[in-house]
């Protein structure tokens, strides 16, 4: 299979832009001519807005703006000074909407990959933020749903609370290989890529992943932070839920129910299950590729 990252296409700009008091960093990916729209593309909880190169790079290629934030507290963005009160959806919905202040953007399209599909929903619900309510044009929750089953999300307070921590970079690679195997298949080059962008010394030399520990606490010091159906029944667009056949964060009986609520009820939800993945797709490959683009143009 070739590999998406070796192909020509524009090179991203490295920004940063003043949010909540708050440095956060964001990969800026223009097309060559006027934009037809802008997206913005969101990682997951423990991962980096780097995480999204692949699918911001092909999508840059089809005239789109992308936008690719790192989180409070993940990859170059500042660490949060009260990890209690701001580790949490609704904080990172005020990011969110004062980063879209910060470059002018009215609308977007919003690609969210778990965690990032769960700020993506927070936000053009409105409730957090109701400014934002008319400024999502569609969602894509890549392994992401309103109700997340309790055993996968034990497993991810696990290992998130307490990085790991290795000598060498070699080490913390086959660790990433391990531990997101399920996003499917990645090339030698983005295991490698994947890995330099997620990674950051300690004071002592070694290396770990590149975010604050303590971003843990938005399961420890809020309860039911991701159970968010009250947000997923105001959503009024186009919806697109890409799960992983083999995930065991988004069970199938409840993308069944998403189908009966919110957008699903109004017709307005596509559902497709990608081969080969759990949680979550790498938005790597060009079946992944094709359906967001199939969504952002409907």
């Amino acid at each position: 299979m070739p590999d998406p990252c070796t192909s020509a296409a524009p090179t991203p700009l490295s920004s940063y832009a003043n949010c909540a008091s708050y440095e956060i960093h964001y990969m800026d990916w223009q097309p060559a001519g006027e934009p037809v729209a802008t997206v913005i593309a969101w990682h997951g909880l423990a991962r980096t807005g780097r995480d999204m190169d692949a699918l911001a790079q092909f999508l840059a290629g089809q005239g789109y703006r992308v936008i690719c934030p790192d989180t409070l507290g993940r990859g170059l963005s500042q660490w949060s000074r009260a990890p209690q009160e701001e580790y949490n959806l609704r904080f990172y919905a005020r990011l969110a909407r004062e980063l879209m202040d910060a470059l002018g953007l009215e609308q977007v399209h919003w690609v969210g990959t778990s965690m990032g599909g769960a700020i993506g929903t927070v936000c053009a619900s409105g409730l957090f933020e109701p400014a934002l309510r008319q400024r999502i044009l569609t969602l894509t929750l890549n392994d992401n749903a309103p109700e997340l089953a309790d055993a996968a999300l034990a497993r991810i307070r696990a290992y998130a609370g307490q990085p790991p921590v290795f000598a060498t970079v070699a080490e913390l690679e086959a660790f990433f290989r391990t531990a997101y195997k399920p996003y499917g298949w990645l090339s030698e080059a983005e295991w490698r890529k994947l890995t330099e962008t997620s990674t950051r010394r300690t004071d002592d030399g070694r290396v770990t992943p590149h975010y604050d520990p303590a971003m843990i606490q938005q399961f420890t010091a809020h309860d039911n932070d991701y159970l968010i159906w009250e947000h997923y029944d105001a959503l009024a667009l186009p919806v697109l839920l890409l799960r992983g056949v083999d995930s065991d964060l988004v069970l199938r009986p409840v993308a069944e129910r998403m189908q009966q609520r919110g957008p699903g009820a109004q017709g307005l939800l596509t559902w497709l299950e990608i081969e080969g993945c759990g949680h979550a797709p790498a938005l790597n490959v060009p079946a992944h590729f094709d359906a967001v683009l199939g969504h952002l143009r409907q």
